[in-house]
């Protein structure tokens, strides 16, 4: 093979390789502007089903009226979605998280009745072992939040010191959920004092 033939055909497969990168490049654009809707809208009735799912009672629309408040890591904000019934304030959900999870981020919206205990909890993001830490997921560990008030249920695993019965061989994905729980539970309580109190 003479060197000019070399050329010509290098110079082919480059053309040829810079064709199809721009038509898959292209193509990849445009299927993800014709998702952007539909994923835009699948997250938010996510969210919706979430604050729902932790709040007790409420006639306003917490999602619209999001409240978010500066953090540190993880994360830029915490979000808080205030709940009202009649016009009377009834709690709020608040976001948590920790990066301290077993496979990392986890992260909870956690629900509070005006009086600072806790609605529910429900997981909106988590990478932890299958079988193991997934488990924070269930009726089983969950429960145990429900109803307790922050002041005096330590969120901490029991072998901590805490209140926490943690999970079975999920240990590290029990001390970050108590963690993400903690940090909602303060965010909380600062969210509750600065509203006006009623006269």
């Amino acid at each position: 093979m003479t060197a000019q033939k070399k050329d010509s055909t290098l110079i082919n497969m480059v053309l040829a390789l810079f064709i199809i990168t721009g038509a898959a490049g292209l193509s990849l654009g445009y299927v993800n502007e014709l998702t952007r809707g539909p994923k835009a809208a699948a997250k938010l009735a996510r969210k919706v089903q979430a604050v729902e799912t932790v709040l007790p009672e409420f006639d306003n629309q917490p999602v619209s009226e999001v409240v978010r408040v500066m953090a540190g890591e993880p994360g830029d904000s915490t979000e808080i979605y205030p709940a009202y019934l009649q016009g009377e304030f009834v709690g709020a959900a608040v976001t948590g998280a920790s990066e301290k999870g077993y496979n990392g981020l986890i992260r909870l919206l956690v629900g509070f009745h005006a009086d600072g205990s806790m609605e529910n909890i429900a997981v909106l993001e988590q990478k932890e072992t299958p079988g193991l830490g997934t488990k924070m997921k269930g009726e089983r560990f969950l429960r145990q939040f429900r109803g307790k008030d922050p002041s005096e249920f330590e969120l901490k695993a029991v072998k901590d010191g805490g209140d926490v019965d943690a999970l079975t061989g999920a240990t590290i994905t029990t001390r970050a959920f108590s963690e993400a729980v903690q940090q909602a539970c303060e965010a909380y309580r600062g969210y509750k004092e600065s509203l006006p109190t009623e006269n």
